[in-house]
């Protein structure tokens, strides 16, 4: 879980009631406000925000708290942001991934949140001496699971299952298309799932490097194994000894490319790369889209990711 950038209770707390007060004194809101008849919908960063417009459609209107180009993990919340929360009729988020959002909702008491954790098994990927990852299953939010759920395609399809079945209970009236968007998105994930697998059958290593070890549900997948250079913190600086491991790793494993993302600094990476030769590439861990995401949304990106996968481990057609 990425615990880093904590924001005291009590600052919460303030913030809060600030933005309740700054809520009922104007009638709209940077993060939710009526559009007609549609369900104001309030998503914390884009996975979640890709399945509220794809699954709730005409009938949502869909804000995200997180700007696009923004580090999700960064997040913090202005008062107005705060605010908008008692007034969604739904807020879709992920527990443990931002933990501003997560103390935001739990103070605003609101009653319609739906918490993509608890929609499918989170495990712990950490990062274990040597290199190895492991992988144990957690329940629900607890310490140490990775959250990053959202880079398999299994397990997102579930959250939709979970989202689509939120959206049918509190807009009721338009349950039919709620349920026929839901069971659409879910045959696409599908597809995509497919994809990886048979795209990465064959490969001439099972090893890829990645600065942001977002990728091991992804890895677990698809028989791959993810060698992160900090963890799950982006930002975390790597030991020494940690890049001499994957130094070896590289040379053991074949390995042909170490992978940065689009919302966090490539420095490390490309200092992996320098030091062992190997080249560099982007496998998008998806939090966010911006003008220079390789796709317009999740389907494109992942469908990117896969791509550049095949290339690194050299797959066989």
């Amino acid at each position: 879980m990425n615990v880093r950038r904590l924001i005291p209770t009590a600052a919460v707390a303030g913030a809060v009631v600030l933005g309740l007060t700054a809520l009922s004194a104007c009638s709209t809101s940077d993060a939710a406000g009526r559009s007609g008849d549609k369900l104001d919908v309030v998503a914390s960063f884009y996975p979640m925000q890709f399945l509220a417009e794809q699954i709730g459609g005409s009938h949502v209107s869909v804000s995200t708290l997180t700007k696009p180009g923004m580090e999700p993990h960064d997040l913090e919340l202005s008062p107005r942001q705060i605010g908008s929360l008692s007034s969604a009729d739904l807020i879709v988020y992920l527990r443990g991934i931002q933990p501003a959002v997560d103390d935001a909702i739990k103070l605003s008491e609101s009653q319609h949140t739906v918490d993509a954790a608890k929609l499918t098994t989170l495990e712990d990927h950490g990062t274990e001496a040597g290199g190895e990852e492991h992988a144990h299953e957690h329940e629900g939010d607890e310490a140490g699971a990775d959250p990053h759920i959202w880079l398999d395609p299994v397990k997102y399809a579930q959250v939709a299952k979970g989202v689509g079945a939120s959206l049918e209970k509190t807009d009721p009236d338009h349950a039919a298309d709620y349920r026929k968007n839901t069971d659409a998105l879910v045959t696409k994930l599908g597809a995509l799932d497919t994809a990886f697998e048979k795209g990465l059958k064959t490969t001439a290593t099972r090893t890829f490097i990645t600065t942001h070890s977002a990728f091991g549900y992804l890895a677990e997948r698809y028989g791959l194994t993810q060698e992160g250079i900090a963890g799950i913190d982006p930002e975390a600086e790597p030991s020494p000894a940690r890049i001499s491991a994957l130094h070896s790793i590289a040379e053991e494993k074949k390995v042909t490319t170490v992978f940065f993302e689009t919302l966090a600094s490539d420095r490390a990476a490309k200092t992996v790369a320098r030091d062992t030769g190997l080249r560099t590439d982007v496998l998008d861990p998806l939090e966010g889209i911006t003008g220079s995401s390789k796709g317009d949304d999740y389907i494109e990106v992942m469908e990117s990711n896969l791509a550049a996968l095949q290339k690194a481990l050299r797959a066989v057609p």
